[in-house]
């Protein structure tokens, strides 16, 4: 293939930047310095998914008008969605962020509006761009998260079958056929072996960094981590003896890249602006609000309480984890509680046994859980931390081995019995078995989107009572030794 290779395409490609906006401005140098070396017909760029997220202020502040500004500048052709853009905004969020900004393609053939059966007018199952005097077919698709689409009104539809239509539509068309694949790499081999008529599949999702591409049969893949911490860079020609598309794959990492200074103006002016937006005062506190990740506080428990409030469940459940830091005293913006919880986790009410309940909690007075460190599944933390909860009294020994310290666990006054089905308000974290996964084993699971819990606590912040009550302890320690290396502590909210 060497001999014969000629380069008539350079194809660049970006994944899961999750709003690392610095590493936006670093490919966008990368790119202009590809079209200034080739020429702007010579080089295709674009995204698959999740370039924005919600925990940075710049796009929290814009509702992702800084990523499409962004990808603007940069001149790409063609995005796909990712999770965090169609689970984390409405459609409203999306079609405003899209519709009349965007100077690109936005493809996902696999979302259609619940109410419809269709798609929206910004979004397209597939665009095909022509380059350089090649035909390019790009078929964009994300995951499935059936459940939690249908409550935003979009219809997720089975992604092979809605990427098996394009490939068809497409053929005799297109020259090369690329498909844009939030999926996984998992998803990725398995299009690979099953669908024919792809040439190049472009995956996201997992996070996987493919430094040398896969070829499964026909099929070429190829994926560039995540953070923008690298670009993909594929060089497309055509064989001239089978007519067939080839490819020459790398990923270029961006660390000693610069930024284009067009770009990083965007950056700070969108930062000015959400900085200005999150200014808002949300409430007013005469006392602090405290949280910690290893031990009780006031600001967990408010949290478990707002959960269990806003899904009239039983009890509150929540790891404290997910709480950056505590609130002061005085005014309280909504720039603080996108600081202090900017995990996209939404609320949760599921029905589980109270054996499953009893595990967690176990598992709680554990080092090994509170320090654990937890990435993806929306958490933007550091640890797990120890639960909190409302609706739950807790007595433990640190005395007694490990997985046996509960010495009584009542639920509104009655004791907790393993049997019973309760209904408990939680996060929907807990349901993909991140974290404490004996709470994945519910009866059912009811979301609830797009509410986010920093929105949970910023409810709870209105209420008199539930200020007042959350320093009222729920956790008590009946031993006065306490576990050297597990560094939890109790009884001391206030």
């Amino acid at each position: 293939m060497t001999d014969r290779f000629h380069t008539q395409v350079v194809l660049l490609h970006s994944n899961d930047i999750h709003s690392r906006l610095e590493n936006a401005a670093k490919i966008a140098a990368f790119i202009a310095e590809e079209r200034r070396s080739r020429g702007g017909d010579g080089v295709l760029a674009v995204d698959i998914g999740d370039h924005m997220d919600r925990m940075r202020v710049e796009t929290e502040g814009s509702d992702g008008a800084v990523n499409v500004e962004l990808l603007n500048d940069a001149g790409y052709e063609a995005i796909t969605l990712g999770n965090n853009e169609g689970l984390t905004y409405s459609i409203q969020d999306l079609t405003a962020a899209y519709s009349g900004r965007a100077r690109f393609a936005v493809v996902c053939a696999n979302m259609k509006l619940a109410a419809t059966g269709e798609q929206p007018d910004w979004l397209l199952p597939s665009v095909t761009i022509s380059k350089n005097g090649l035909r390019i077919g790009l078929i964009g698709a994300t995951a499935p998260f059936t459940s939690f689409y249908s409550l935003l009104g979009w219809e997720a539809t089975d992604p092979f079958e809605a990427i098996a239509d394009q490939v068809e539509r497409l053929r005799g068309q297109a020259d090369v056929i690329v498909v844009m694949s939030h999926l996984g790499i998992i998803s990725d081999r398995q299009m690979a072996e099953k669908l024919s008529g792809i040439d190049l599949i472009l995956g996201a999702h997992t996070h996987h960094l493919l430094e040398e591409p896969l070829v499964i049969g026909g099929t070429t893949i190829c994926a560039a981590g995540k953070f923008g911490e690298y670009i993909g860079r594929v060089e497309i020609g055509i064989d001239p003896l089978s007519s067939r598309p080839v490819f020459r794959a790398a990923c270029v990492p961006t660390a000693a890249m610069a930024e284009q200074p067009e770009a990083a103006a965007i950056i700070g002016g969108y930062r000015k602006a959400g900085e200005q937006r999150l200014s808002r005062v949300v409430a007013r506190l005469t006392a602090p609000l405290p949280a910690w990740a290893e031990r009780e506080s006031p600001l967990g428990n408010l949290l478990a309480a707002g959960l269990r409030r806003w899904t009239d469940a039983e009890i509150g459940i929540v790891n404290a984890g997910q709480l950056l830091g505590g609130l002061a005293q005085g005014d309280v913006t909504a720039g603080e509680l996108h600081a202090l919880c900017p995990s996209p986790i939404n609320p949760c009410r599921m029905v589980i046994a109270g054996a499953h309940i009893r595990a967690a909690l176990e598992q709680s007075l554990l080092a090994e859980f509170v320090h654990k460190p937890i990435k993806g599944y929306g958490f933007r933390g550091e640890v797990l931390g120890m639960l909190a909860v409302d609706g739950l009294a807790v007595e433990y020994d640190f005395t007694r081995p490990e997985m046996n310290r509960l010495v009584a666990v009542t639920v509104n006054g009655q004791p907790l019995a393993d049997e019973r089905l309760y209904t408990v308000g939680t996060i929907d974290m807990f349901t993909f078995r991140a974290g404490y996964e004996s709470l994945a084993n519910a009866e059912s699971f009811e979301y609830f989107l797009p509410e986010f819990l920093r929105d949970v606590i910023a409810e709870q912040l209105q209420d008199p009572e539930a200020l007042d009550d959350c320093l009222h302890g729920r956790w008590q320690e009946l031993s006065t030794a306490q576990e050297e290396n597990c560094g939890i502590k109790a009884n001391d909210v206030d």
